[in-house]
């Protein structure tokens, strides 16, 4: 009995001279693998790039919906062509050239005035309602937050600051920097560099199922916003590491 009391003893004091980080999870240091930033795709993501539809309709009544889904099908159709071709043009070009086949392709008149008011508009697309909350969220965690988005860098602007999170936000990264479009892994790995974190810290968030495919394949943690239930994954082998439906479920997810 005596030497067994001895022992829980010397197992009493080591516990109590033990640094409370140990004792206490919320004071340990922060694992290197844990999750420090998070890197936002914009357009589909933070930004809904369908909310130019009634602009289009307006413009072309009849027609808004089918020019609004086109015009997004030519826009991405358009730099994965031209990152393919080795030719690239900024994307506010990209974006103004699949609206114009768009109009095209549909039998629109497309005039200068029309196409300025529809281009005008991607500098302020709406953002998602749960966009600013769950910035607001993450940014009281200490996380680092930032843009990577193949838009060109003042089209980023202007929607970050027309949205209203341009001060929630410590980097907006244009893939203009390496003039290649998603998914190349030349763009991913802008967010180490502009963030100041080792990748395998940094999450990367996309409505995108393909661009959280590049993603993981460059080596970032990833996490699909799945904006639409009945949307299925792309089978394109690096599937996402989490799956949410809104960016406020994003806090629960990397605390």
């Amino acid at each position: 009995m005596p030497s067994d009391r001895r022992e829980f003893m010397k197992v009493l004091a080591a516990a109590v001279a033990m640094p409370r980080s140990q004792t206490n999870p919320e004071l340990r240091t922060p694992n290197p693998g844990r999750i420090q930033a998070l890197a936002f795709d914009a357009y589909g993501t933070l930004f809904d790039v369908y909310s130019v539809t009634s602009l289009c309709e307006q413009l072309f009544p009849g027609n808004g919906m089918a020019l609004a889904l086109m015009w997004r099908t030519k826009q991405l159709q358009y730099s994965l062509l031209r990152s393919m071709m080795n030719r690239y043009k900024d994307f506010w070009q990209v974006t103004q050239d699949g609206l114009v086949y768009s109009a095209h392709a549909l039998k629109l008149d497309l005039t200068a005035d029309k196409r300025t008011r529809l281009m005008d508009a991607y500098m302020t697309l709406a953002a998602f309602p749960d966009v600013k909350p769950g910035l607001q969220q993450l940014k009281t965690m200490g996380l680092r937050l930032a843009v990577l988005s193949n838009g060109e860098p003042k089209m980023l602007q202007a929607a970050t600051k027309s949205a209203g999170i341009a001060n929630l936000l410590d980097a907006v990264i244009s893939v203009d920097e390496v003039k290649v479009f998603k998914p190349n892994p030349r763009v991913y790995e802008l967010a180490s560099t502009h963030l100041k974190t080792p990748k395998g810290s940094i999450g990367f968030v996309s409505s995108n199922n393909w661009d959280v495919n590049g993603a993981g394949s460059a080596g970032l943690t990833t996490f699909w916003i799945q904006r639409a239930a009945a949307e299925p994954p792309e089978e394109l082998g690096y599937p996402a590491a989490h799956v949410v439906h809104l960016l406020t479920d994003l806090p629960a997810m990397v605390r």
